[in-house]
């Protein structure tokens, strides 16, 4: 199995500067310094192939492995689908302003031989990671994001799952008095997703705590999110507080919302539309025209063995 490792895109020295500003928290002993997509049009520039800007933190690179140009820092933390704020992806961030992660604790419990509460200090010392990952929207566009966080399969091992259980729940937040969209009553609150445990266990599933080597902004799930390269961008769960091990399969908010069009398992297929739109290619945020989508959104030889035998043609 192949994974993009910290070593592969960080030089040593900058890669410790990150694993400081990781510590921060912890050496002050002052806290922490810190959706599903909608149909939306994207804006479009030709501010992909722009040179990262010093303010965006510390990334050692301006590509991922396949060539590809990171989407601008800006562009990343200011066009963002959170509908716990607001539908209306430009102004996410503006309604995120504010939103108080400290303290911050998550609940990991279910099937598990040692269920357990972190706090969010506790996850930050767990083994430090830094991913450049492909994000691919059910709706149809992408970005190319540099994470930091720590695996999930690191903070799982701590509470031994049992052999009963089959799959992961995630929760987010539900506080409709910080997250004002979750006043609305379209949807079924809190957001709930899932993973089969082998997926939540595969070592490119990360849970983000940064972007471009800075703490996670509230608009992009602070502060701490979901990430996972080969599914559609709705799985990517923010702003976790309960992670629960179980043998029933999870129903999420949009398979509660809308069966006949969002599954559980949502990896990203050209080859299977979704019901209302093509899937075969998709527009990167800061270019012209479109590019062909690829199977697994690239990951295909990382993670394809999770699905030998399945029918990958079903959109679900």
């Amino acid at each position: 199995m192949t994974s993009i490792l910290s070593s592969e895109i960080t030089p040593e020295q900058l890669f410790w500067q990150r694993r400081r500003l990781l510590a921060l928290p912890l050496l002050a002993g002052a806290g922490v310094l810190l959706n599903a997509c909608g149909a939306a049009d994207a804006p479009t520039s030709d501010a992909g192939a722009t040179p990262l800007p010093i303010s965006a933190g510390v990334v050692s690179t301006t590509k991922d492995e396949l060539g590809n140009p990171l989407t601008p820092f800006e562009t990343v933390t200011g066009y963002n689908n959170y509908y716990e704020f607001s539908t209306d992806k430009e102004r996410v961030k503006d309604a995120a302003t504010g939103f108080v992660t400290t303290p911050w604790s998550v609940v990991v419990d279910g099937m598990v031989a040692k269920p357990r509460t972190f706090g969010l200090e506790d996850m930050l010392a767990l083994e430090s990671a830094e991913r450049i990952y492909r994000l691919r929207c059910v709706e149809g566009w992408s970005m190319v994001i540099p994470w930091t966080g720590f695996p999930l399969h690191a903070l799982l091992s701590l509470v031994e799952p049992t052999a009963a259980a089959k799959y992961v729940r995630f929760e987010t937040l539900n506080d409709a008095t910080r997250m004002p969209g979750q006043s609305e009553p379209w949807y079924q609150w809190p957001y709930v997703e899932g993973l089969r445990l082998d997926e939540a266990m595969h070592d490119l599933t990360l849970m983000a705590t940064g972007v471009y080597g800075k703490p996670l902004p509230a608009q992009n799930g602070a502060p701490l999110r979901l990430v996972v390269p080969w599914k559609y961008g709705f799985k990517s769960i923010k702003a976790v507080v309960r992670i629960t091990l179980t043998d029933t399969q999870p129903t999420s908010l949009w398979m509660a919302a809308a069966p006949d069009e969002y599954g559980f398992f949502a990896n990203v297929n050209p080859r299977v539309d979704h019901p209302r739109w093509s899937q075969a290619d998709e527009r990167r945020i800061g270019e012209l025209g479109r590019r062909p989508t690829l199977p697994f959104n690239g990951y295909k030889d990382q993670v394809a063995s999770l699905y030998t035998g399945m029918d990958l043609r079903k959109f679900y």
